[in-house]
């Protein structure tokens, strides 16, 4: 793949017009360059603002939101197909790779998900034992990556298995942002000599990097130079340093050439005041402002020989062509099914969860979970332990319950992180073409609820069930247990809900937690509701905690009697307290039937259901594009 490219690039709806283009040359191996691209961060806030050289390296592999964007990509002279990003390879600059899995896991993941359904699963796993031992990872390809709960494999592994997930595909081009932050200066150059060698098997290789030593400089074929978003350089790297001090620019002997071209770029006019002082004694110097020398470079550079006969070359080929339809949005290719991503989706995160127990901090989240209802039950239990069928076991059995419902409501707290730790793995893997919106949100509902709220909720319930002493009989128990999963069902959607699109778990916890409090306020024991005024009353349709608990207190009052020994007309007609289950429903303004019993997990599926939709809506909607 050949590399040209044309005019400068800024967020903005009317100048200055990009041209890019790849053209298709012979794959020999001294047509595939490894190109690098050097600028300084633009201002991501301001949309009239040029943007900054990792958000154009984006722009390149279609991974940003094109609105507001003016100009064309062009590959090999055709408009940017809408699914490139799926077609290209992208390593991203924070490493966004499964801690918990191995290097083999995580390269078999890519595999499985981004190749064609042709390729059989022998043959992906050729190729990833390939890759494997291509990128020097064999010793650690069956070693987990690391988290921040245990050490895995070193930085310049974890990025050679990143790098490794985006070859699986081999794509004809893979773009790198910053792929040496973080890695001491031996790790970053075993990592450039990677890429060299990758590029000199045919592929295109563009990535950004500051501030490189001379020895990684010295790897590069093409050097692109941006400031404010335009091209003030683009050529040989290894003739860089000719061209800028046949404008003015001079290098000292022994300066780094990257350190001296972010110098330049970045205003620095030292390089240029010195060569003036070398050849006019005694003139005082007068240092220019930053933007005379950013309109100076760019003047300059499209003086130049090189400028003109690629603006040529790139007229050429747009000539006669149409350019003014342009995709309104982002496309995602799949060359997974739905099921196949499901599968692999699914087994990932259940590993994740429960094989790893070590470096799992969900696991840990689920035993942490386990352990802490279940000496709630215990506490609980000893509370109310044995309650009697006396005008006592009423209150008892009312502040049981009560505390039963809101308990599972608060404890579906961890369901706030579900979406939110792994937002950025999210993110890419989903651009990249590894899965549908809805597979990823399937398996961790699956998971979540499974794990995370099935066992614990049953633990919780078999131990307080009994050692309350609620209604011995088996039907009131199985319908008690599904109650008490519905309402932590339903709890953990709208926490999902109210998460899914946010990015800090503890501003999330607060919004579920206000969002409880006033639920708890309309469960139906802190105020008699039908006492409630009319134009707040309607609250109560939206408290789960007051579906949780109506139907517990059906299912275990209807057929209870509180009056003892008190049988006979004249003991009953002084007796003003509530004698039977029943009664006790029709002052909470509880309808016992059997249908209204049901009605409540009518409605908490209802309210789940919605919830959950409002979950996906979210994450589907959330901006995956910068």
């Amino acid at each position: 793949m050949g590399w040209r490219w044309g005019e400068g690039l800024s967020k903005t709806y009317s100048r200055n017009i990009l041209h890019v283009t790849l053209d298709k040359v012979q794959r020999d191996r001294t047509q595939s360059p490894l190109i690098w691209l050097l600028g300084f961060p633009g201002s991501p806030s301001a949309a009239s603002r040029p943007i900054g050289v990792s958000r154009f390296l984006d722009v390149l592999a279609a991974r940003k939101d094109p609105s507001g964007l003016s100009g064309e990509v062009l590959i090999n002279g055709a408009p940017q197909p809408p699914n490139f990003k799926c077609l290209s390879g992208y390593v991203v600059q924070d490493d966004v790779v499964m801690g918990t899995l191995t290097v083999r896991e995580n390269l078999r993941f890519s595999a499985a998900l981004r190749l064609p359904s042709s390729v059989s699963q022998k043959e992906k796993d050729a190729r990833v034992s390939n890759f494997i031992k291509e990128l020097g990872l064999t010793k650690v390809a069956d070693s987990k990556v690391g988290t921040q709960m245990i050490r895995g494999i070193s930085g310049g592994e974890r990025k050679r298995t990143a790098i490794g997930m985006e070859l699986i595909m081999e794509p004809s081009v893979l773009f790198l942002d910053e792929p040496t932050t973080g890695l001491d200066a031996s790790t970053a150059h075993s990592v450039l000599l990677l890429l060299k060698r990758m590029a000199s098997q045919g592929r295109t290789i563009i990535l950004s990097i500051h501030q490189p030593r001379y020895s990684i400089y010295r790897l590069f074929d093409t050097l692109t130079l941006l400031v404010s978003g335009k091209q003030v350089y683009h050529g040989p790297a290894q003739s860089a340093l000719d061209y800028f001090a046949n404008i003015g620019y001079a290098c000292e002997a022994h300066n780094n050439p990257a350190d001296f071209f972010l110098d330049v770029i970045n205003g620095d006019s030292t390089a240029f005041s010195l060569a003036k002082i070398q050849n006019s004694e005694g003139t005082s110097i007068v240092h220019p402002s930053r933007k005379s020398i950013e309109e100076r470079l760019v003047e300059e550079y499209r003086k130049c020989t090189q400028y003109q006969e690629t603006k040529t070359v790139l007229e050429n080929i747009m000539q006669g062509r149409d350019y003014t339809k342009k995709p309104k949005s982002r496309t995602i290719t799949y060359n997974s099914s739905f099921f196949l991503q499901l599968h692999w989706v699914l087994k990932r995160t259940f590993r994740n969860l429960m094989l790893n127990p070590q470096t799992s901090i969900a696991q840990v989240v689920f035993f942490m979970l386990t352990i802490v209802l279940t000496f709630l039950a215990l506490v609980v239990g000893a509370i109310f332990f044995k309650v009697k069928d006396d005008q006592s076991g009423i209150q008892n059995r009312m502040g049981a319950l009560f505390f039963i419902t809101t308990n599972q409501c608060f404890s579906t707290v961890s369901a706030a992180e579900l979406f939110i730790t792994e937002r950025k793995l999210f993110v890419h893997e989903y651009i990249s073409g590894y899965y549908r919106i809805s597979v990823y949100f399937l398996s961790k509902i699956t998971s979540d609820i499974l794990t995370m709220r099935t066992v614990p909720a049953l633990i919780f319930c078999c131990i307080v069930y009994f050692m309350i002493g609620l209604k011995k009989t088996a039907a009131a128990f199985f319908i008690f247990t599904f109650t008490v999963m519905m309402v932590s069902y339903t709890a953990t959607a709208m926490t999902m809900a109210i998460s899914a699109d946010q990015t800090v778990v503890a501003l999330a916890n607060l919004f579920m937690t206000i969002t409880f409090v006033f639920m708890m306020i309309f469960s139906g024991l802190l105020v008699n509701l039908p006492s409630v005024m009319n134009w707040l009353a309607w609250l109560k349709y939206f408290s789960i905690p007051r579906y949780g608990l109506a139907a517990l207190e059906i299912n275990e009052f209807t057929g209870l009697y509180f009056c003892g020994n008190l049988t006979s007309v004249s003991q009953m007609s002084n007796c003003t307290v509530i004698c039977t289950g029943e009664q006790f429903l029709t002052y909470q303004g509880i309808e016992y039937s059997t249908w209204a019993l049901w009605q409540n997990h009518v409605a908490l599926a209802v309210m789940g259901v919605i919830f959950l939709i409002i979950a996906y809506l979210k994450l589907r909607f959330i901006k995956k594009f910068t």
